[in-house]
């Protein structure tokens, strides 16, 4: 008998089984891996539109008189810069520095705030969050409140404008409006893991399945694709987006990470910032972007030698094919981790030669 806790389901299951997904398990998740095929979903995200079922993604919501000094407290960016309608990606910092988990903060009014975080963390970051808070607001896990859906690529705003009365065109990256979406209450965020335009829609699940067939549908002359994870996680990595467990957890700082720019100490007191200022002045190690002289794909947990000796490891890797190029993600010494450094990766008991870049590796056309 096997004793392995079941898998979850997003409601859309039973759509993406109809429509011949292959699955991976991620997180505690049966989610689809692919449709059509990874290559295909990621060249539709970067030439048309893909849609992606993202509705493992946990919800938290924060709601008093004092709901806007615990934001402030728990996460590194500064609350004060949100408006209603207004979104920032933050993170959640263990006392010592590290991340609890980055996720983004929607400003819904001044005592309701909407965090999206990731899967995986989602009854951490709530626990986290609990623990520390003292103030006159409420907490609560709503994560089965929401099917997810993000909607993402050049043609995203065109076929979403199609559904819905807003005026896409006027709502901003990072901002977000509660609308309907072909007579569905939603929740439109013009926020994303691809490094396109696009859109975040949130929605009852009763309500999910029915909008994922019906912006297939409208979306089809315009080039929409159903996507998986495969393609997001290519997708994100071409972006130069960080992925927790992989580039950011527990053991890193923002500053280490790159996401130095999260974090402000000028909007007073919060969790982990005197750990913080300390990894500030001495930060040893940098996250930086590769590319390899050759096809061959830099995996996660290679290690990067730099003028012979072990000096690093790969956190994310893959063949892109937007830039016809191995790219991938790895830390360094923060003196080897300029631009133009000459770098080797440990691939299969061979040495393949690369070099640092500057990331993102792509970045869209707007």
């Amino acid at each position: 008998m096997n004793g392995a806790p079941a898998l979850h389901r997003t409601p859309l299951y039973d759509l993406h089984r109809q429509a011949g997904a292959r699955w991976v398990h991620f997180a505690g998740w049966e989610l689809p891996l692919e449709f059509s095929g990874i290559l295909d979903e990621h060249r539709a995200v970067r030439e048309a539109a893909g849609l992606f079922d993202v509705s493992h993604m946990g919800e938290i919501e924060i709601r008093g008189p004092e709901a806007f000094e615990l934001v402030n407290e728990i996460t590194v960016n500064d609350v004060r810069r949100l408006y209603p309608g207004k979104a920032q990606y933050s993170a959640l910092i263990y006392e010592h520095g590290g991340f609890v988990d980055d996720l983004v903060v929607h400003m819904v009014a001044q005592d309701w705030f909407f965090l999206c975080v990731n899967a995986a963390n989602q009854h951490k970051d709530y626990q986290h969050i609990l623990r520390y808070n003292r103030r006159r607001a409420t907490v609560e896990l709503t994560s089965d409140r929401y099917v997810q859906l993000a909607l993402q690529g050049p043609r995203a705003q065109e076929i979403l404008q199609r559904l819905t009365s807003v005026d896409l065109a006027g709502l901003r990256p990072f901002h977000f409006v509660d609308t309907e979406v072909a007579n569905v209450a939603a929740r439109v965020a013009r926020t994303g893991y691809t490094g396109e335009d696009g859109f975040e829609i949130y929605v009852d699940p009763a309500q999910g399945p029915q909008l994922w067939t019906i912006l297939l549908e409208i979306g089809r002359d315009y080039g929409l694709k159903p996507c998986g994870l495969g393609a997001r996680n290519n997708l994100r990595l071409e972006a130069g987006l960080p992925l927790y467990g992989h580039e950011i957890d527990a053991s890193t700082s923002p500053f280490e990470a790159g996401l130095g720019w999260l974090v402000k100490f000028d909007k007073g007191d919060f969790i982990g910032r005197r750990a913080l200022e300390q990894a500030q002045q001495r930060v040893s190690r940098r996250l930086v972007g590769f590319e390899l002289h050759s096809r061959a794909i830099a995996r996660e947990g290679y290690e990067v030698l730099v003028d012979g000796r072990p000096a690093g490891w790969v956190t994310s890797g893959t063949f892109s094919p937007v830039l016809d190029k191995s790219i991938g993600l790895c830390y360094l010494p923060w003196d080897k981790a300029q631009p133009g450094q000459a770098i080797r990766v440990l691939i299969r008991g061979r040495l393949v030669d690369g070099v640092v870049v500057a990331t993102p590796f792509y970045r869209a056309r707007r």
